[in-house]
């Protein structure tokens, strides 16, 4: 597993019941990705779904140049701010749909992920044999 330098800011304290009943693919309560950028479907940095999440946005993922350019070449391009989207750089956690880092697995190209912050819901679609080689060292 890779080390992680670059750390997220510290949890907001409204933000710690904003998780209750949310796990990780282990099972245990969902930890925060990240609050700079906010991150999450909720834009809470949290990781978490709902049925209103079409594109289940359950991977928490560190971003790279590569994964960032896979997603651009797929017409998501990820890097540019607008009003309502803060524009993402290599070393930024954000929380992906779980369908693109698969596609991105299967290219070659998958971010690193936190696997204490990846929603349960992950494992309907990707493997833990699949995540787990890209596991980001959080401690």
């Amino acid at each position: 597993m890779a080390q992680s330098d670059n750390t997220c800011n510290p949890v907001p304290p409204q933000a710690e019941t904003q998780q209750d009943g949310h796990l990780n693919i282990f099972g245990e309560a969902l930890i925060p990705c990240c609050y700079e950028p906010m991150t999450g479907y909720f834009r809470d940095g949290y990781c978490r779904t709902d049925q209103r999440d079409y594109g289940v946005h359950t991977v928490c993922a560190v971003m790279t140049q590569e994964f960032l350019e896979y997603s651009k070449s797929l017409g998501n391009e990820l890097m540019s701010p607008t009003p309502y989207f803060p524009g993402l750089k290599e070393g930024d956690k954000w929380c992906l749909c779980v369908s693109r880092w698969k596609e991105a697995y299967e290219a070659g190209c998958a971010p690193l992920v936190i696997l204490e912050a990846t929603h349960i819901r992950s494992l309907d679609v990707v493997t833990m044999d699949q995540l787990i080689p890209h596991a980001l060292k959080t401690k």
